[in-house]
């Protein structure tokens, strides 16, 4: 029956329907939720111990909102491939505390070439910690690939951002006012393609290996090259996706912001202004974007590599696309 305020406990599902774009936003709140960041280590081998005695049909009488909370802790900080804890700054629970302060240093107004790669080789670092530590581990990424993913990732991102600041010191005609705007909006396509090619490269050997596909009860069925793709570029999309309301809705406001006498007796709050506006439009901006597919994702059997279709009645098959 489920608590009056719970559904009743799924293992491994959601409180929330996935099938659904809004079922899927709720959710991913409750995974980026920063207050797991907090969770003392006893608490999560409370509820690992738990949700294991559960799956082992020892009930223990939990009521549904026990068993939803131990399993928000769990998939908040273990990864569900290897079972591994994974670093608190590379959890999507971290992603918005410990990325905004690195966001806030991309979109600071007047940087110099230095610092504006420092700024891109920071956040392209932070999001290849965080694509890793998140991905579909069912087979391993070598270090070899992780390292091609960053490098391709920094240097793109680098190169991007460089080009484009080079591009508009040398154009001429543009105001002081129209400059300083089209600078703010220079890290958006350099971050968005950096993304992109981060997970790409990074995630590149899945391509030829493949990654496992389930049944609805997680029972693998096979390896599939078809499942792998299909991943790679529902994650690329999501990569792409994210950075745009983050680069983009701060700078717009702060436009506006700084033409408003009250801004010219107050300068000093430019900064925090803008980390608040960062922070805001980053908390909105990642659940709504890896909300745009599920995490447990389907795919048609008959669309899947002979052997897998020989091997099982099914017409649907999952696998974890990764974050």
């Amino acid at each position: 029956m489920g608590d009056s305020k719970y559904p009743a406990f799924k293992l491994g599902g959601s409180k929330y329907n996935q099938e659904t774009f809004s079922g899927r936003l709720r959710h991913f709140f409750d995974v980026i939720d920063p207050r797991t960041l907090f969770t003392p280590q006893s608490e999560v081998e409370r509820c690992v111990r738990m949700l294991q005695q559960y799956r082992d049909g020892n009930e223990e009488g939990w009521k549904d909102e026990e068993l939803w909370k131990a399993q928000k802790i769990k998939q908040a900080i273990i990864h569900p491939d290897t079972g591994a804890k994974i670093p608190m700054p590379f959890r999507m629970s971290g992603f918005v505390p410990f990325g905004t302060p690195i966001v806030a240093g991309l979109l600071l107004p007047g940087q110099s070439m230095v610092a504006t790669v420092f700024w891109q080789w920071l956040n392209q670092s932070h999001n290849a910690c965080v694509n890793y530590c998140n991905r579909n581990a069912t087979k391993e990424t070598s270090m070899k690939d992780f390292l091609l993913g960053y490098t391709g990732a920094v240097t793109s991102a680098v190169s991007i951002a460089l080009g484009l600041n080079v591009l508009l010191k040398k154009s001429t005609g543009l105001s002081p006012a129209k400059r300083l705007l089209i600078q703010r909006f220079i890290p958006f396509p350099a971050v968005a393609t950096a993304s992109v090619c981060n997970v790409l490269l990074m995630r590149n050997r899945e391509l030829s290996t493949g990654i496992e596909v389930t049944n609805k009860e997680g029972k693998v069925i096979g390896v599939s090259k078809v499942a792998a793709k299909k991943a790679l570029m529902e994650t690329a999309a999501t990569r792409a996706v994210l950075p745009a309301p983050i680069l983009i809705i701060p700078p717009v406001v702060m436009s506006f912001i700084e033409r408003t006498k009250w801004f010219h007796r107050y300068p000093r709050l430019n900064l925090p202004i803008q980390v608040l506006l960062v922070s805001v439009s980053f908390g909105l901006a990642l659940p709504v974007a890896i909300a745009i597919f599920p995490q447990m994702s389907q795919v048609k059997v008959k669309d899947l590599e002979e052997e897998i279709q020989e091997n099982t009645s099914l017409e649907i098959a999952y696998y974890n696309k990764g974050l």
